[in-house]
C-alpha cells in the first residue's frame, strides 16, 4: 500500500556485493498474476458451503452503520472475493468517484495510541512500535472499542515474514531470503527492546502475555495495511478501507486516496478512497499498490508477485573500501555527487544501467596510472570525466568484477531459470512456492541481463575510446582517424 518505515541491515566491506539485500523496508516507495492476499482465508470469512459474510464481517459492517461510517446505499460494502475479503460495488461506480470515507476518529494511527490508556508509556517508541504494541492489546480486550475491526485481521498473510523453514529453503541464494531474515531479525530486536523497556515495567497495563508471534503478526498487519504518504499521516491503519485490494491491470496511483476536511465548518478530517476505474454493481473495487515496488518488495509486504517483467529486479552494491590508498580522495569526491561510501544500484529487467552506476564503478576501480584524476586539480571535473571511459585497464577491470559477482550470485540458487519455468508451466503450485518461483526466477534473469551487459561491453574494450585520447583530441593533437599529430619544425 505504502511505506511505513525504514532500517538498514548491517552493509558489506567488499568491493561489491550482489548479495546485499534489498533495502526491505525503504521508504514504503519502490510483481504471476496474484492479487493481494491480506485477508482471511475465504473459508473464514463466509459461513459453510456459502458465500455469504461471516458473522464477525456482518458484525462489523453493521458497526460502521450504527457509527455512521457508512449506510444500506454506500457505493461499496465486504464482500468474499478470491483474494478473502474485498470491497464489492454495490452500484455502478464511476471513475474516481469517491467509494468510502472514514472520519479521524476511527484511524489508529500514533495519535489514537498517545490518546489511549498505554500512551504516556509509549512515548518514546517508535511510531509502528506503538501501534503494533497498541492492536496487540486491543485484540486481547473483550470490551476493545476496536474489537469488531480486530476480530476480522488476518491471522497471517502469505508475505515472506510468515514463511516456514521449509518454504524460505526455496528462496535460497534470492535477495528476498537476506532480506526476510533481516526484517524478521530487525523485529525481534525491537520486541526484545520492548518488552524490556515497556511491557515488563508496566504489567498492570499488560495483564497478558506478549510473544515475538504477536510482534511479528503486528508488525505485518502495519505492513501490509497502513497507509502512508498522507497529509501528516505516515502510518494509519483505516478500518473498512484497508480491505481495498491491489490489481495488477491498474497502471496509475493518481490520488486513489487523500486526507481532507470533514466540511466547510468542521475540523474534523475524512479519508477519502475513491476507485481509479470505472467499476461495476457486483464488482471487486480494485487499487494499485505501489508501481515502484520490485516483486521481491510486493512479496516482502503483501504475500504476492506479478507478472510483469519490470517488477524483476535485483540491487547491487558497490562500496569503497577503507583499505583503498585513495579512500579518503573517493570518498570525498563521491559525496560531492551525491553518493557516500556505499552505492545501491537497482537493476530491473528490461531496462538499461541504473543512472550514475558506471561513474561510480570507475571510480571505485581507479588506480595505477589513472590515480593521477584523485588530484584535486580534477576534483570539480572528475565526475565528468568518470561519465565516459577512463582507460582500458580501468574499463576491463569494472565488467570483470561485475561478471565475476553475477556468476557467483547465479551459483547461490538451487535451481535454473529453465527448472523454475519448468515448475511454473506445471501449474497448480501452493500459492508461496509460486512466490518463491516468481522470484528466484525472475533475480536470475536479470542477474544474467547483467552479465551480458557487460560481456558486450568487454568485447568493445578496444573500439572504445579512452581519456587521454579524449584529451589529445581536446588539445588538438589527434587526427580524425585517431593518429597522432606531429608538426615538423621549419
Amino acid at each position: 500500500m505504502a511505506s511505513l518505515f525504514s532500517f538498514s541491515p548491517s552493509s558489506s566491506t567488499s568491493f561489491l556485493s550482489p548479495a546485499k539485500t534489498l533495502k526491505p523496508l525503504c521508504s514504503l516507495r519502490r510483481a504471476t498474476t496474484l492479487h493481494l492476499t491480506r485477508a482471511l482465508s475465504a473459508n473464514s470469512l463466509s459461513s459453510p458451503e456459502t458465500d455469504t459474510p461471516s458473522p464477525a464481517i456482518q458484525s462489523f459492517w453493521q458497526w460502521l452503520r450504527e457509527k455512521g461510517v457508512v449506510s444500506d446505499n454506500s457505493p461499496a460494502k465486504p464482500g468474499i472475493v478470491p483474494e478473502g475479503l474485498g470491497l464489492i460495488a454495490q452500484r455502478d461506480i464511476s471513475r474516481n468517484e469517491v467509494v468510502l470515507e472514514v472520519p479521524k476518529r476511527f484511524w489508529i494511527n500514533p495519535d489514537a495510541v498517545a490518546a489511549s490508556e498505554i500512551g504516556k508509556v509509549c512515548s518514546g517508541l517508535k511510531p509502528w512500535v506503538a501501534v503494533a504494541l497498541f492492536i496487540i492489546r486491543e485484540r486481547s480486550r473483550e470490551d476493545s472499542p476496536w474489537r469488531l475491526y480486530l476480530d476480522i485481521l488476518p491471522e497471517t498473510t502469505n508475505s515472506t515474514i510468515y514463511w516456514s523453514e521449509e518454504e524460505l529453503s526455496e528462496l535460497q541464494g534470492s535477495q528476498l531470503l537476506s532480506s526476510t531474515l533481516s526484517v524478521k531479525e530487525y523485529v525481534g530486536s525491537e520486541f526484545l527492546k520492548t518488552e524490556e523497556e515497556v511491557i515488563v515495567p508496566h504489567r498492570q497495563l499488560f495483564p497478558f502475555s506478549i510473544t515475538l508471534n504477536d510482534f511479528m503478526w503486528a508488525f505485518g498487519i502495519l505492513k501490509s495495511r497502513a497507509f502512508s504518504r498522507l497529509r501528516g499521516q505516515n502510518l494509519v491503519l483505516i478500518p473498512l478501507a484497508d480491505l481495498i485490494n491491489h490489481s495488477p491491470s491498474i497502471t496509475t496511483e493518481d490520488s486513489a486516496w487523500e486526507i481532507k476536511g470533514a466540511g466547510l465548518f468542521s475540523r474534523d478530517l475524512l479519508f477519502s478512497l475513491r476507485t481509479p476505474i470505472s467499476v461495476k454493481a457486483g464488482e471487486q473495487v480494485f487499487i494499485q499498490y505501489d508501481l515502484g515496488k520490485s516483486n521481491a518488495e510486493l512479496a516482502l509486504d503483501y504475500g504476492f508477485i506479478e507478472s510483469r517483467s519490470d517488477r524483476n529486479a535485483y540491487t547491487l552494491t558497490l562500496e569503497i573500501s577503507e583499505s583503498d590508498p585513495f579512500y579518503g580522495d573517493k570518498l570525498d569526491i563521491a559525496e560531492s555527487n551525491g553518493m557516500g561510501e556505499s552505492a545501491y544500484f537497482d537493476f530491473v529487467l528490461g531496462r538499461s544501467l541504473p543512472p550514475g552506476m558506471l561513474p561510480y564503478l570507475r571510480l571505485v576501480a581507479l588506480g595505477g596510472t589513472d590515480a593521477f584524476l584523485l588530484e584535486s586539480i580534477f576534483r570539480k571535473s572528475v565526475w565528468g570525466h568518470l561519465e565516459l571511459p577512463v582507460s582500458h585497464a580501468n574499463e576491463e577491470l569494472i565488467c570483470r568484477v561485475v561478471r565475476d559477482a553475477c556468476k557467483s550470485a547465479l551459483s547461490r540458487y538451487n535451481t535454473t531459470i529453465e527448472e523454475d519455468e519448468k515448475l511454473s508451466e506445471g501449474g497448480n503450485l501452493d500459492p508461496r512456492l509460486q512466490i518463491a518461483v516468481g522470484i528466484r526466477a525472475g533475480e536470475k534473469k536479470v542477474l544474467n541481463q547483467i552479465d551480458g551487459i557487460f560481456k558486450e561491453r568487454e568485447l568493445e574494450l578496444d573500439e572504445l575510446e579512452y581519456y587521454q585520447e579524449r584529451r589529445l583530441k581536446d588539445l588538438g593533437l589527434v587526427g580524425e582517424q585517431g593518429d597522432i599529430i606531429f608538426w615538423e619544425p621549419k
